[in-house]
């Protein structure tokens, strides 16, 4: 569904992907484990295409600040050169890393922008699924966006996205701020969203505990590179990667 080829980024001299491959199959979840400022963001902004929309506007104001080599294919077809709202066209739908809401208007209002693509018939599918994801969101819909706790906020990010019909979801830091509860919540959301939406997932995320437990296949990045990779069971028993990220 998505592989990823040498795909390189450089904003000025500094390296942020080295060459970096990446492979998911129709129906998985796969995972990029990795700390702060490893190279996780840029890569989720260029597989959504806003590292692109990012670089062209610089190259409007006559500068040259972000470089981007490598292929990016999408069910056999290359898109590295397609824009943010082509790929979400396609089914490529991006939930960042605090992700905006429209903070004034409320819940339900936030879901019917994010799903205005969708015909009628669709998004009333798409709402009932969403709120049958996340319960809470059912007593909140009346709610401004802006007054919800981060977890609620977290909920309705998600709910956006898939309001807006994806194929392939990209997750960047959905744990971020989270308590454990809901980080756990939240994991067997992401499944169910697998299993029962027929979505493939690709998460990008820090906090491996409550990850890896879910995920098919993960990769480790580090400083732009990609350090490791493999199923994720075998991660898990790595010494590394349990020193690393599990503090054992």
């Amino acid at each position: 569904m998505l592989l990823v080829k040498d795909l390189m980024v450089f904003y000025e001299n500094a390296l942020a992907l080295d060459s970096f491959n990446l492979e998911l199959n129709t129906g998985e979840i796969r995972g990029v484990i990795g700390s702060n400022s490893s190279g996780k963001t840029t890569l989720m902004l260029a597989l959504s295409g806003l590292l692109l929309d990012m670089k062209i506007k610089e190259q409007r104001r006559g500068g040259e600040r972000i470089s981007i080599f490598g292929e990016i294919i999408y069910e056999g077809q290359v898109i590295t050169g397609l824009k943010p709202a082509e790929r979400v066209r396609r089914g490529i739908v991006l939930c960042r890393e605090r992700h905006p809401v429209f903070q004034e208007s409320d819940v339900l209002e936030n879901l019917k922008i994010a799903g205005s693509r969708r015909p009628r018939g669709g998004f009333k599918k798409s709402l009932e699924l969403v709120f049958d994801l996340f319960p809470p969101l059912v007593s909140l819909r009346r709610r401004p966006a802006g007054f919800l706790s981060g977890g609620e906020q977290q909920m309705l990010i998600i709910g956006m996205a898939l309001s807006a019909a994806p194929k392939l979801l990209l997750l960047d830091e959905p744990l971020l701020g989270l308590p454990p509860f809901m980080q756990k919540r939240l994991m067997e959301t992401i499944q169910r969203i697998r299993h029962e939406l027929e979505i493939s997932v690709l998460v990008c995320e820090q906090y491996a505990r409550p990850v890896l437990p879910v995920l098919d296949w993960a990769y480790v990045l580090e400083n732009g590179m990609m350090t490791l990779a493999g199923p994720a069971e075998r991660l898990m028993a790595n010494p590394e990667v349990r020193s690393a990220y599990f503090g054992l």
